[in-house]
């Protein structure tokens, strides 16, 4: 074998050590008022909030 192919067991140990690491403990947990957004889910229309119900009774029945 190449010398190069040849893996030691320091650079087993570095590698492992690199990836425990990176990968060896969970993430934070995550609160679930921070996987929420609220937001309208349409913009405000004053037209549609100018409707007067009493409004038809005079256009109408009079």
């Amino acid at each position: 074998m190449d010398e190069g192919t040849v893996r030691t067991h320091e650079d087993t140990d570095a590698a492992a050590t690199a990836r425990h690491a990176r990968f060896g403990h969970l993430p934070e947990p995550v609160r679930a008022e921070d996987m929420v957004e609220e937001r309208p889910a349409a913009a405000p229309d004053p037209a549609r909030d100018a409707y007067d119900p009493d409004e038809w009774l005079v256009r109408y029945c009079l």
